[in-house]
């Protein structure tokens, strides 16, 4: 990993837009933060190489790794980490990369939140 190549080192990626929870990818490139390659100095598209997805169906957990690399001289930029769980009635998601950030975000399965639920008395 090269903290020389991106502008902020795992930027917190909680908010979002319109503070709609946090990013968290799957796939793709926050190429907001993308300084530039170190060793080259280019500023082209980052490729994505190495991509592995870890799935354990009983556990309901998904965890993918890639690697984030300069399209031209393949400079490794980052290694980037992304989980999937289910816990109990809620979908977690966590990322970390210093490319693309910190993020966790938990989602629930059902149709209405029922921490998000407005208290009326």
């Amino acid at each position: 990993m090269c903290v020389e190549c991106v502008k902020v080192k795992c930027p917190d990626r909680v908010g979002g837009f319109l503070n709609c929870g946090s990013v968290c990818l799957e796939t793709g490139s926050y190429l907001v933060n993308f300084q530039g390659c170190a060793s080259c100095h280019s500023r082209e598209n980052i490729q994505i190489q190495n991509r592995h997805t870890d799935t354990d169906d009983e556990e309901g957990e998904e965890r993918v790794t890639y690697d984030h690399v300069c399209a031209v001289c393949e400079h490794l930029i980052a290694e980037h980490q992304y989980e999937f769980r289910i816990e109990g009635e809620y979908q977690e998601y966590s990322m970390v990369c210093i490319l693309c950030g910190r993020a966790e975000d938990t989602v629930s399965i059902l149709p209405i939140d029922p921490n998000k639920q407005l208290n009326l008395f």
